[in-house]
């Protein structure tokens, strides 16, 4: 398989300085690195992006993360690998993810207060923004229809 075009975050070099930005502030924001991959494998995993399935699934495998942890993502609410807070993140991944599929607010209020008391204004907003750029990525290679295994840069 081949893409459709270059990313374009590669094409306009203006974008990827931009994307680049936002992943040192992600950084930044105190959550770890383990868990932008968990709710980035998760929201790819709904969006269908094999490309970021892929890459979420290789870079929480070079993180250590067992084989066990990795696969039950996608069932993380059956699974007893994950914290509470993790839940809550992920929990937060679907909604803000499945906007469109809800029928009340994506974010209710008793989601973001249980996420909230997990996480505090800086991580929230690093947890926020790991799952906006990985919606963002999402729709972007589904567009290019991005293979498998591509390596970016």
């Amino acid at each position: 398989m081949q893409a459709r075009m270059k990313n374009p975050a590669f094409v306009l070099p203006d974008a990827i300085k931009g994307i680049g930005t936002m992943f040192k502030a992600i950084n930044q924001g105190g959550i770890s690195h383990e868990l932008q991959e968990i709710v980035g494998l998760r929201t790819s995993q709904i969006n269908g992006c094999g490309a970021c399935v892929h890459a979420h699934t290789q870079n929480l495998i070079k993180a250590d993360q067992s084989v066990e942890r990795i696969a039950a993502i996608a069932a993380w609410r059956h699974a007893p690998f994950f914290t509470d807070a993790e839940r809550a993140a992920l929990k937060l991944a679907e909604a803000m993810t499945r906007q469109a599929d809800l029928s009340t607010e994506p974010v209710s209020d008793e989601l973001w207060d249980e996420v909230a008391d997990h996480y505090d204004e800086q991580q929230l907003s690093a947890l926020i923004l790991v799952i906006a750029v990985t919606n963002l990525f999402n729709r972007i290679n589904a567009t290019i229809q991005e293979p498998v295994g591509t390596t970016w840069g």
